[in-house]
């Protein structure tokens, strides 16, 4: 059979993997022409996140949050899926690594988080604290290769406070992070943000907030109590030490910043029963409308496509949970591509999505 003619090797080639139900993506063109260069690199970037997901380990400190369904799911199917490999440790082990942290150690992280952030407290106890904890969980996660971490305000025996800024640092750095023992998040942030290298934007765990519902210029708030990743800034993260009425604990140093501007997707995963489903919703990330002194918090805010009703709708619809990953650098032919290879479910809310696509979502047998 002459394979050279590249029509014929194509159709056979093709073929074979259609026949072996083998997941692929199909570029046609001359490969000096710049959509097939694209259309290649976008599947580097897919198929780079898909091999770091086979071999990703995550880390889940306590259970999911109490009553709270949506941050649960089968861990063996995800690692007979994603190859994520999903496991318990106990906090304490954890506390004992933090509790061996160095003065030095301490000193030196400090020095790093005064070379990137604006110290803005004078409880500088606080924040040495938060550095304490980021070194225990560098020297935890590198010790045990795990790229993914998930933590309970639930569950925090052992610690003085929430993690915050130790959270938000190790973002930036291409850690993982799900709270409320989110899982499935802080895998899917770490694959995303894995997928994302290389590219301009930001990308990371994100909690839809609250609504702004002022009729017409509806937006959505994003936020979480601590842990916002401090790629999304757009301005210079100031460090603060403010009381957490969650918890229990003392006040946590973490920080805060307004964030930047664009558009982006919004995608999370959810454990449908049967099978998991991904939902990617476009979204353009805007400018706060006005200053939020009394919001502690790092925050993005962020308008659905095609509006604010449609948007929000159809991520109830088809059961999008309230943890989920933000990207400017990532499009939704990203996550389409990364769904059709990994075999998971995918709904897709956008510019062109409708009120008639949510009836037919509705009655959809899941």
């Amino acid at each position: 059979m002459n394979l050279n003619q590249s029509a014929h090797g194509d159709r056979e080639y093709g073929f074979i993997l259609s026949r072996m139900r083998i997941p692929h993506q199909v570029l046609a063109g001359y490969y000096e022409n710049n959509d097939v260069i694209e259309g290649i690199s976008q599947f580097v970037d897919v198929a780079k996140a898909i091999a770091f997901s086979r071999s990703l380990k995550v880390a889940s400190f306590g259970n999911n949050m109490r009553e709270v369904a949506v941050t649960d799911g089968d861990r063996v199917e995800s690692q007979i899926k994603y190859g994520w490999e999903c496991n318990y440790y106990a906090l304490g082990d954890l506390v004992k690594i933090i509790d061996n942290v160095s003065e030095s150690e301490i000193d030196a992280k400090m020095t790093e988080y005064q070379s990137k952030y604006e110290l803005k407290t004078d409880n500088i106890k606080a924040v040495r604290e938060q550095a304490r904890y980021q070194i225990g969980l560098e020297k935890f996660l590198k010790d045990n290769r795990i790229g993914a971490f998930a933590d309970t305000f639930q569950d925090l025996y052992g610690l003085k406070q929430l993690p915050g800024l130790a959270v938000q640092d190790l973002n930036a750095k291409g850690i993982g992070f799900g709270p409320e023992g989110d899982y499935k998040i802080d895998a899917l942030a770490a694959v995303l943000m894995k997928m994302s290298e290389g590219r301009k934007g930001a990308t990371g765990f994100i909690e839809d907030y609250t609504y702004d519902l002022t009729q017409g210029k509806e937006l959505e708030l994003a936020s979480h109590m601590l842990e916002v990743p401090v790629t999304f800034a757009a301005t210079k993260p100031e460090i603060h030490v403010m009381p957490l009425g969650i918890g229990g604990k003392e006040d946590p140093a973490r920080l805060i910043f307004d964030g930047v501007e664009g558009d982006g997707i919004q995608v999370t995963m959810v454990d449908m029963g049967d099978h998991y489903r991904i939902i990617c919703a476009d979204i353009e990330l805007v400018k706060q409308p006005k200053p939020m002194p009394n919001l502690p918090v790092a925050r993005i805010m962020y308008r659905h496509k095609p509006n604010f009703k449609i948007g929000t709708e159809g991520w109830c619809i088809a059961g999008g949970a309230h943890h989920s990953v933000v990207s400017t650098a990532l499009t939704r032919d990203d996550i389409a591509l990364f769904a059709m290879l990994t075999g998971t479910e995918l709904i897709c809310i956008g510019e062109e999505t409708t009120k008639a696509d949510l009836n037919a979502l509705m009655m959809k047998k899941y």
